[in-house]
């Protein structure tokens, strides 16, 4: 299916660095070039309140920012991660996404603003939403929260963290997830040979090369890249995992290996659902989803989803 004409509004719009310049910024400068690619908008979804708060990490307080609905809790926690690559980007890009999921699921968010590379490689950042999530199935009372019904999701890295999560929660014994919504996560390396990163390489928002330069931050070394807590689809068994969302973008280099993680996770018997938006690209859900008109058919469906998982609720 062609472009999205919103999608392509924004491409012409926004005409990100050449994946090979950016490449010789450092990461703060990345950052910033960064930020300057979006704008809060003017009109924010109501919740009962916001508040920015912190957690005790393997490293010290761990920021995250905490959306709590209308209403009298306990309710269930929907743990979120922002993309960017494991090294750009903060909860703050989330805004909009993170108070919508929160009215509209009847959920507390709690989203994490963990470390960032390369300043703080691999396991840093996962090891700081796995604390986030075992501190909220501990302490969730603190927050309204029903620390026995918890969700965990995010976008491109952080679906990739969400899933993360998902994994050390089943092998360590951790806290029971409900779901782990997954938007266009980041699940194996651009070097493995997936269609998608050769016909979505450059020109819709996100890069080949972009990928690649975050592969060079984030892991600590070659040996990293084998690791299922870095890449999950290098997991040799990916049974007894939660039930998962997985929404993907067609013009985007992560399509094929979403496509892939869910093709595995139900062959491993998992309960999984695979949704392909047409004409659209990376960052639809959270960092664009103002800007994309079929957008909210992802809010929809991860609210139901949501529901169904927290609440059961359809």
């Amino acid at each position: 299916m062609p472009l999205h004409p919103d999608a392509r509004r924004i491409i012409d719009r926004t005409r990100v660095e050449d994946p090979g310049q950016v490449t010789q910024f450092d990461a703060p400068a990345m950052r910033e070039a960064f930020r300057q690619t979006w704008a809060m908008p003017d009109e924010l979804p109501a919740v009962g309140g916001v508040v920015d708060s912190v957690v005790p990490g393997p490293a010290g307080d761990i920021p995250v920012r905490i959306y709590t609905p209308e209403g009298d809790g306990p309710f269930p926690a929907f743990v979120w991660f922002h993309g960017g690559g494991w090294t750009i980007g903060s909860v703050e890009e989330n805004e909009y996404s993170n108070r919508l999921i929160c009215a509209g699921a009847d959920v507390v968010v709690v989203s994490v603003d963990y470390r960032l590379a390369p300043e703080n490689p691999f396991p840093a950042a996962a090891d700081d939403c796995y604390a986030v999530v075992e501190w909220v199935a501990r302490n969730g009372a603190e927050i309204s929260a029903d620390g026995a019904r918890i969700a965990v999701g995010g976008e491109s890295a952080g679906g990739n963290l969400a899933a993360v999560v998902s994994l050390k929660a089943r092998d360590l014994g951790g806290p029971a997830i409900a779901l782990q919504l997954l938007v266009s996560p980041v699940l194996g390396h651009p070097a493995d040979g997936r269609a998608s990163y050769e016909e979505f390489s450059d020109g819709y928002f996100l890069s080949r090369e972009s990928m690649e330069w975050f592969f060079t931050t984030y892991p600590r070394d070659e040996r990293d890249l084998e690791d299922p807590y870095l890449l999950p689809l290098r997991a040799g068994d990916l049974s007894r995992l939660p039930r998962a969302l997985i929404l993907e973008a067609e013009y985007d280099v992560l399509r094929d290996e979403g496509e892939e993680y869910a093709k595995r996770l139900a062959e491993a018997g998992g309960e999984v659902d695979h949704v392909c938006y047409d004409g659209l690209i990376h960052g639809f859900f959270g960092l664009l989803g103002t800007e994309l008109e079929p957008s909210k058919h992802a809010h929809d469906r991860a609210v139901a989803a949501l529901r169904a998982a927290c609440h059961g609720a359809s």
